[in-house]
């Protein structure tokens, strides 16, 4: 069990925690969750004793073994296998120890310190370690060719998967992962999930994946107002909690407001009365006695808004027989020729689509979108591109491109050089950059005040299609919900590749998938891409995707046994013609009022959204939660009850309808 008690945390003159208390139990999986600065990482540093609480105490058994994930990574020419098992510290000692004894010249003395040896060395499953290190290896998205290349020879981001296998490999009583997310694509996150749901012992994360920590945790921590608040569940549990936490406290704060008016009131008419003083007194000792109730804060408070985009061609864009990948270039930067990623690209976007790219990491989502982009050009084919085509692009390492000497105001008068200094200020302002933070260099910010920086540019621009590869690796979960808001009200076109499945859902209505070098609709949601890489890239299979197996089969079977030739008369032929054209108009007849009501439902759905996202907006104003404005919230929270009941409905609704028209096409 884990004892915080009483804690209080000073960093420098700031004060993080206040007087926290809080219990975890053994084998909880809990999510640290609060607003970037809250303290988060350094209740980490004082839960791994690297920093000591001003007041009060952390307590947990002493026998806990405890795993983390390291935060450098040193260029080793130490391969990234036996790196990755050099987390289990406990078994290398033994590995050490064995290995100097067998080496001693008179290692027959030593027989019986070698057999027990032999026998820790087996408790502690080392000769099964290279494969479970592979196992863990090939889950984080390295190949088994990886696996014996050297430390020094990965990126950063590379290197901090390696220190993640680390602390995976440690066998341990307590794991903290402080967002072991950031530096994984979409497979390796599940294969992670799976992973963590399996590990026995107390887990705490800290994670900005909503849908990460709804498959883990059941249990979340919030660090709110310098407390530590224990809630019961997943993340989407602790939301509806708090959201019921503010409704009621918004309720006790306009009773407080009453019961403090009747007391002055009465102290007010009734302290100069000499038969009164005596209950005056008492109820200026309650008025004092009257703690103060703070009103709960909104969780997302931060918002912003694509712009109309200024022209909408159709098509924006064709690809036309493209190959996707890199020149291959000598030392003198001379083309010798070329690495092709993706092969064969028929492809074309039009207004309003919105899809989300998949595929394992390395399949070529990256160099995909750069190619739309037009990062890269073809290697083959043509790339048709329409007129007033504009594009938003977000690439992963877009927060590296900022001029980190410049500021904010310098990055957008870059790009509106003839814009008035106040308009880019206001405009800048809506982002979360007041006052001095506009004109500051931007070297000392967060990663989420540099991406939310990198957004803010791409929505001056005025884009009418969106490319967006992983944008929300920086970004904390208040910045994440205000950007899956903006893009689901995006009026241009979409293309994203991300981790955050919640954003997917919510802004996407499509999938394609890249894999083995081919680019292909996915015929499924986000569960069955799961399933699939279970079943293929994770896991034991083959590698067809949903629905395609059946008819990777199907030629096979006719070409094990020719088909009859059959004459048909011109009689015969015209008599069919008349059957197939009678078995149309009745299944059109049959299809009309499904496609009708489904139109409808469309627009029904449509409008359903947009109002609830209307409500989700006005929920989001700290004013809402004011005692002046309780009916407003009362009225508010119920609206958007039942907007969320109506949309479930009708969707329910449309896919039974979905269904007959699937059957009818059967």
């Amino acid at each position: 069990m884990i004892r915080i008690q009483n804690v209080s945390l000073m960093r420098g003159t700031k004060p993080l925690l206040v007087d926290a208390d809080l219990t975890l139990n053994p084998g909880d999986k809990i999510g640290l969750i609060g607003a970037n600065g809250a303290g988060k990482s350094s209740l980490f540093g004082m839960l791994r004793n690297e920093l000591h609480p001003d007041q009060g105490q952390i307590d947990f058994p002493a026998k806990w073994r405890m795993a983390y994930v390291a935060q450098e990574t040193p260029p080793l020419e130490r391969a990234a296998l036996d790196y990755a098992i050099d987390g289990d510290v406990g078994l290398r000692k033994l590995q050490a120890e064995l290995e100097e004894l067998e080496s001693h010249p008179d290692a027959d003395a030593h027989g019986m310190r070698l057999g027990e040896l032999h026998g820790m060395l087996a408790d502690a499953d080392a000769y099964t370690v290279q494969s479970r290190g592979e196992q863990l290896l090939l889950g984080l998205g390295f190949s088994l060719a990886q696996m014996n290349q050297p430390v020094a020879s990965f990126s950063g981001g590379w290197r901090m998967r390696l220190n993640l296998a680390q602390a995976l490999m440690c066998p341990s009583d307590l794991l903290l992962l402080d967002e072991p997310t950031n530096h994984l694509d979409l497979d390796a996150i599940i294969w992670l999930e799976d992973w963590l749901k399996r590990y026995p012992g107390t887990l705490i994360i800290i994670s900005h994946d909503r849908d990460f920590l709804d498959e883990i945790v059941n249990v979340i921590v919030h660090i709110d107002d310098r407390k530590l608040k224990r809630y019961g569940g997943n993340y989407s549990s602790f939301e509806r909690q708090r959201a019921a936490q503010m409704v009621l406290q918004a309720s006790a704060i306009e009773k407080q407001n009453r019961q403090r008016a009747h007391l002055e009131s009465f102290i007010n008419r009734f302290k100069a009365q000499a038969t009164k003083a005596r209950q005056a007194q008492s109820r200026i000792k309650a008025l004092s006695r009257m703690e103060e109730l703070a009103p709960l804060r909104a969780a997302a408070e931060f918002s912003f808004e694509f712009r109309e985009p200024l022209a909408a061609p159709n098509p924006l864009l064709v690809l036309d027989g493209v190959d996707a990948g890199y020149p291959l270039l000598d030392e003198h930067g001379d083309k010798v020729g070329a690495k092709t990623i993706v092969n064969h690209i028929d492809f074309s976007l039009t207004i309003g689509q919105r899809i989300g790219l998949l595929g394992v990491n390395g399949a070529g989502k990256s160099t995909l979108i750069k190619t739309v982009a037009g990062e890269l050009k073809p290697l083959t084919g043509e790339a048709t591109i329409g007129k007033g085509l504009s594009i938003g692009y977000f690439a992963q390492h877009q927060v590296e491109m900022l001029r980190h000497d410049e500021s904010p105001l310098w990055h957008l008068a870059k790009i509106a050089p003839t814009v008035r200094e106040q308009e880019l200020r206001n405009f800048l302002g809506s982002f979360n950059f007041p006052g001095e933070m506009v004109t500051s260099p931007i070297k000392p910010f967060s990663g989420g005040e540099k991406a939310r920086l990198a957004l803010a540019l791409i929505v001056w621009q005025r884009p009418n299609l969106l490319l967006l590869d992983e944008p929300t690796n920086h970004l904390d979960l208040e910045t994440r919900e205000a950007l899956t808001m903006a893009l689901a009200q995006f009026e241009g076109t979409l293309v994203v590749v991300s981790h955050d499945r919640h954003l997917l859902r919510a802004t996407t209505d499509q999938f394609i998938i890249v894999a083995d070098g081919r680019l292909q609709p996915f015929d499924g949601d986000l569960d069955d891409y799961k399933d699939w890489l279970f079943k293929t890239k994770l896991g034991k299979g083959g590698d067809a995707l949903p629905g395609q197996a059946a008819k990777a089969a199907q030629p096979a079977a006719k070409a094990s046994a020719p088909a009859p030739v059959v004459t048909v008369s011109p009689a015969e032929r015209k008599e069919q013609k008349r059957v197939e054209a009678e078995e149309r108009q009745r299944m059109a007849a049959q299809r009309k009022p499904l496609e009708t009501r489904v139109k409808r439902i469309d627009e029904q759905m449509a409008k359903l959204s947009a109002k609830k996202a209307t409500i989700d907006a006005e929920l989001l104003d700290p004013a809402i939660y004011e005692a002046e404005n309780k009916d407003r919230l009362k009225t508010l929270v119920a609206d958007q009850a039942f907007a969320v009941r109506d949309l479930e409905t009708l969707e329910m609704e449309w896919l039974e309808i979905q269904e007959q028209l699937e059957a009818l096409t059967a």
